[in-house]
């Protein structure tokens, strides 16, 4: 019993059978967007025009363009952060390299470390 719900945890929800969108970053919130951004756009095309085809298709063009626009927002996002992450890894890693020695980027040029 436990076995095969470990087994199921770990493959995951695949969408189409392509997308695994338990493991991929952004992919559940871009869905969830799309289909909220489908319903309002076709819901409200057909209470405007009436018209039940046009309808269908002005939903599933606001589904394409929410989910894309959603899924590339979160990815830029996500690799802005992971840069910004790198940047303070490394200036923690030349602070605790360079502490105390005579190229410590904060000790002024010129002052004395100790007292006089």
């Amino acid at each position: 019993m436990a076995g095969e719900e470990e087994e199921s945890r770990s493959k995951g929800f695949r969408l189409l059978g392509i997308l695994d969108v338990q493991n991929t970053p952004c992919a559940r919130e871009a869905f969830l967007h799309g289909s909220g951004g489908s319903l309002a756009a076709g819901l409200l095309h057909f209470l405007v025009t009436s018209r039940v085809r046009r309808s269908f298709d002005v939903g599933f063009a606001g589904f394409m363009l929410t989910t894309l626009g959603s899924w590339f927002y979160c990815r830029m996002n996500n690799a802005k952060l992971r840069v910004q992450q790198r940047m303070i890894q490394g200036g923690i890693k030349n602070k605790v390299v360079y502490e105390g020695t005579a190229v410590d980027p904060t000790i002024k040029p010129g002052a004395e470390s100790g007292p006089s």
